[in-house]
């Protein structure tokens, strides 16, 4: 499994509860979306 999918379906559902930025849904989505960006190569590690 690669990492660029996940990422890319985190931010698909992230998007989908924008109208809704204060709640858990979105900033559990969101900020896992970021955290992972920025650790691309650790969570690839991960899924390998």
């Amino acid at each position: 499994m690669r990492a660029e999918p996940v990422l890319a379906k985190l931010r698909e559902l992230y998007k989908e509860w924008e109208d809704d930025k204060d709640g858990e849904e979105y900033q559990a989505l969101f900020h896992a979306f970021c955290f992972i960006s920025y650790k691309v190569g650790d969570f690839q590690k991960y899924l390998d």
